[in-house]
């Protein structure tokens, strides 16, 4: 992990961060107030958004990064190079970043395999005074995915 300022990133990363925080603003929170925002890049460029949305069932409430991840598949990209993540309370900036919870890292570390590579993650405070630049690997080591159950996740990757 690398702690970097606003500055340090390149014009992709910074524009990634940027999407995130629009998505942050989408988000549909009435329970936690907990706004969660995350841009996922793809191999061709395009960036696929997605935000927090939670139900009364909490158990039925899904997290930024798997929304992304879930609405780039549903069309039809599988092969993703860099995801940002920003939080914040309702009328709260943060001072901390916010890390991916478990359940998102698991999926975060199986897109990664479906890419074929460990993927970069960008997370931010929401006044980019403070920003991590980590990975797949280094926020889930030893994880458990598709070759553990002999499967090729090359066989899922699809089109760029």
């Amino acid at each position: 992990m690398e702690s970097v300022s606003s500055a340090d990133l390149n014009t992709e990363q910074g524009h990634l961060l940027d999407a995130a925080a629009a998505a942050m603003e989408n988000a549909y929170n009435p329970y936690s107030e907990f706004y969660v925002g995350a841009a996922l890049l793809l191999t061709g460029g395009q960036v696929v958004t997605g935000c927090n949305y939670e139900n009364a069932a909490y158990s039925s409430c899904i997290c930024a990064e798997r929304t992304a991840i879930v609405r780039a598949n549903a069309m039809g990209h599988r092969q993703f190079r860099a995801i940002a993540v920003i939080a914040r309370r309702r009328d709260c900036e943060t001072k901390e970043v916010t890390a991916p919870c478990g359940t998102c890292r698991q999926m975060l570390f199986e897109a990664s395999q479906i890419a074929g590579q460990d993927l970069p993650i960008i997370l931010s405070n929401t006044e980019m005074t403070k920003i991590v630049l980590t990975s797949t690997a280094e926020l889930l080591p030893l994880a458990f995915g598709p070759s553990q159950l002999g499967i090729d996740p090359e066989l899922f990757r699809g089109p760029g």
